[in-house]
């Protein structure tokens, strides 16, 4: 089925699907440019791995064991007879249990010199929310930013916090942040929300090249009817994360529009 939202399908921010979108997305990506930027420039996927614990076991469960005293009015009479203790029973908890995370992300190197260029990052759902998968991220995205390498950071996630940037009043569902490593501070960000197209941008190279233009909707859309997502999402269900109000009523009558609800 071909992609029936104009812009982001937020069904696809689903933690179930969304680490398998972020893989075929950036490999879209790398695909799309590989040929484009040869023979000055290759493309290459880089994975960062860090281990973490996962979300759906952080705390440790102690609860409090109580163990009820049955005695009866004969026990306390005989008060010389030794009254063995109850047993208590077991409790159900729930441990952390470490996790090994692995991220792609794409590196555009100069052929021969193999000098770094462009980095391209797609956010995770861990590089949104506290932890040490955004402390790990803000790590590389600082490096990043104190070199001469340009930055392009794609956010696809309504929910966790956005990354951090000076002046940014703006609020948006989504954003595209396009940093060239000369002209920084200054940085270009394209804003945008559940109900816009996808906006194009360029791929920033170094200065004088012929930088060529992203068109991540319509990447978005063919990774969407290649791998079958119609297959895997229940439309007549509310997405995950939730929508505000007025883009749960936008959606539902999109949906209704498309006979899908």
């Amino acid at each position: 089925m071909p992609a029936i939202f104009p812009g982001m399908n937020p069904y696809l921010e689903h933690p179930e699907l969304f680490p398998g979108l972020h893989h075929l997305l950036i490999s879209e990506i790398a695909r799309f440019l590989s040929h484009r930027l040869r023979p000055k420039y290759r493309v290459a996927v880089e994975v960062r791995m860090y281990e973490t614990t996962d979300d759906s076991s952080l705390l440790v469960g102690i609860p409090d064991v109580i163990v009820k005293n049955r005695q009866n009015a004969n026990d306390i009479k005989n008060i010389n007879v030794a009254v063995a203790t109850p047993t208590p029973e077991p409790v159900k908890v729930t441990v952390p249990i470490p996790i090994t995370i692995k991220e792609g992300y794409l590196e555009v190197k100069e052929v021969g010199t193999e000098q770094l260029v462009t980095t391209i990052e797609i956010l995770s759902p861990t590089n949104k929310r506290p932890g040490k998968g955004r402390r790990t991220y803000e790590e590389k995205r600082a490096q990043v930013l104190g070199s001469r390498t340009n930055l392009l950071e794609i956010d696809l996630l309504r929910k966790g916090e956005p990354m951090p940037m000076f002046g940014d009043h703006i609020q948006s569902d989504y954003r595209i942040l396009v940093a060239l490593g000369n002209r920084r501070p200054v940085a270009d960000l394209y804003a945008f929300n559940l109900p816009d197209v996808i906006p194009s941008f360029p791929l920033p190279l170094r200065s004088g090249d012929s930088e060529p233009v992203i068109d991540l909707q319509t990447l978005l859309n063919q990774v969407y009817e290649i791998y079958d997502y119609d297959l895997v999402i229940d439309y007549s269900q509310e997405p995950v994360p939730t929508l505000s109000e007025s883009d749960a009523v936008w959606v539902d009558a999109l949906l209704r529009q498309q006979g899908l609800r």
